[in-house]
């Protein structure tokens, strides 16, 4: 399960979500052994999954898990503990898959995921949460259904609001680094909650600003 970071400033009403995950290596022995003596040993590798607020750039849920489970396996995990005024959901295209629409539809929120190219259209009779998605493939084929278009309909549905999610977990690889000291999956877990509190914290005192020099 995901957990809840309840450390949003001013208890702002979060209304936006972008999602996003990366991988962190687990640097062990075996790292350890292939750096003295050059034998190859399988890495280990863990995937952390953020939510993130787009208004106040803080994490609102965090996520690790195996490497094997996918991105949408883990934002199905975490739907159920977003916070219930979350309106929109923006993410790329690894979580075009039936079973996000259908939780994001059973939490009231607005998916906001290009469909695969040659997506085609589902009967919403049977998938009723299919139809947000059957809405961004009629649009991009009328609009070209070319790679032009999915570019025009990215901007009209606001999809660059995604970025500030690659933002997000930049940002937590630059403090922490991509490495998990810890060797247990459940320890893992309490490292990368800490992290998150931690980069919470930063945030709330300030982002950088930044400006041009000529």
């Amino acid at each position: 399960m995901g957990q809840e970071i309840k450390r949003l400033s001013g208890g702002r009403r979060i209304t936006d979500i972008v999602i996003d995950s990366s991988g962190l290596k687990v640097f062990g022995e075996g790292e350890w052994k292939v750096r003295q003596h050059g034998k190859s040993k399988r890495r280990t590798w863990r995937k952390i999954h953020l939510a993130v607020c787009a208004d106040s750039q803080e994490i609102a849920l965090s996520l690790l898990t195996e490497n094997s489970e996918s991105d949408g396996e883990a934002l199905v995990a975490m739907a159920d503990q977003l916070p219930a005024t979350v309106e929109r959901g923006y993410g790329d295209g690894a979580y075009d898959k039936t079973g996000c629409y259908q939780k994001f539809c059973e939490r009231g929120i607005i998916p906001i995921v290009p469909p695969q190219r040659g997506a085609i259209l589902h009967e919403t009779a049977k998938e009723p949460w299919m139809a947000a998605r059957n809405d961004a493939i009629r649009a991009i084929a009328g609009l070209g259904n070319d790679d032009e278009a999915r570019a025009i309909w990215k901007k009209l549905m606001g999809y660059h609001t995604r970025s500030l999610a690659e933002t997000a977990m930049y940002r937590y690889k630059t403090l922490f680094g991509s490495n998990l000291t810890s060797r247990k999956l459940g320890r893992q877990k309490g490292e990368t909650f800490a992290r998150s509190l931690a980069m919470n914290r930063m945030t709330q005192l300030g982002m950088p600003q930044g400006e041009w020099v000529l």
